[in-house]
């Protein structure tokens, strides 16, 4: 097995990313095309069979020579069955089965689970988690998700629901979710949620500052406009970021009390605003956690971007052969 190679899927609404890795994390070789969401996303599964089996064309290589498939996807898993169901970005209302089609068409063994849990794996594996028995992944984009892995082993819960951060009450009176309840952390936290509470605390603003002008004169703005008029001085965009990083920084000090991580590891597309994100977060951490998690528990900001769904899809093969 030690010879073999690894083949990672990213699937995403968007894109889907391809990666032939070696059995310890090395990337060889990536590739990515268009995800064909038409006809109920029924034209994805066929394009993932043939691109995977004309790059192995491509490069001479043989299925026996690959110890499996892993694959990050939206919706919800059944990983032992290899299905999915309700991934709307990808079109699939009903359920489908990956795994049971890719290894038809490509005769290697495959492996599948959720795409926040597939990156905390490659961040852990590859990324800030620097490879420790347990780390927890938090990913900040346009929701807010999340996965756990604790004694070496990514955990799911009774249900599969195991590293769902972004419903972490922070404001039982808060704004409601999509998911139906109030005051959920992917409501200010996330890209969206950013800018609600920016467009919320301009309406009680009485300054002249340049997101307030922005807001008042209708134009569209997002959390990465919010964070860089911060980092400029603007006061009102200091004061969403400060109110924004309070509101993560308690969320990550209850899930450091209760799993006491080596590292929470900070991914997403609001996490691009660094380090001036990571310390306001901290300050909130530092002051909310039990003496002993602030000293052992540590923040970090992701490393792999766009990566970290392929090494991590990869790693499902070598989670998958552990016992």
């Amino acid at each position: 097995m030690e010879d073999q190679k690894i083949i990672g899927v990213d699937l995403g609404g968007t894109s889907i990313k391809f990666a032939i890795l070696t059995m310890e994390g090395e990337i060889q070789q990536r590739w990515s095309q268009q995800t064909n969401i038409l006809d109920e996303g029924s034209h994805i599964i066929p394009d993932i069979i043939e691109s995977i089996n004309h790059h192995l064309a491509l490069y001479d290589m043989k299925p026996e020579q690959f110890a499996g498939i892993g694959m990050g996807t939206p919706g919800s898993v059944d990983r032992h069955n290899g299905t999915v169901i309700g991934a709307f970005n990808l079109n699939w209302k009903q359920l489908v089965y990956p795994k049971r089609d890719i290894e038809a068409g490509t005769h290697i063994p495959f492996y599948i689970d959720n795409d926040a849990n597939v990156a905390a794996l490659g961040e852990r594996w590859e990324g800030a988690g620097d490879n420790q028995d347990d780390v927890t992944f938090v990913t900040l984009g346009t929701g807010i998700g999340g996965g756990i892995i604790a004694d070496g082993r990514l955990l799911h819960g009774v249900s599969g629901s195991a590293g769902e951060i972004g419903h972490v009450t922070i404001d039982p009176n808060g704004y409601l979710c999509t998911c139906g309840k109030h005051g959920c952390l992917e409501t200010v936290a996330s890209a969206t949620g950013v800018v609600r509470v920016a467009r919320d605390m301009a309406e009680e603003y009485a300054g002249d500052a340049k997101l307030k002008v922005m807001l008042d004169d209708g134009e569209e703005i997002s959390s990465k406009i919010v964070f860089d008029l911060a980092k400029e001085g603007d006061q009102l965009a200091t004061a969403v970021v400060d109110r924004v990083s309070n509101y993560l920084g308690l969320a990550l000090a209850n899930i450091g009390n209760t799993l006491n991580p080596a590292f929470i590891v900070i991914g997403g597309g609001v996490s691009a605003a660094g380090d001036f994100l990571l310390d306001k977060t901290r300050k909130t951490f530092e002051a909310n956690v039990f003496p002993n998690v602030r000293e052992n528990t540590k923040l970090r900001l992701a490393t792999l971007g766009n990566e970290a769904g392929v090494i991590g899809a990869a790693s499902l093969v070598l989670e998958n052969n552990k016992d």
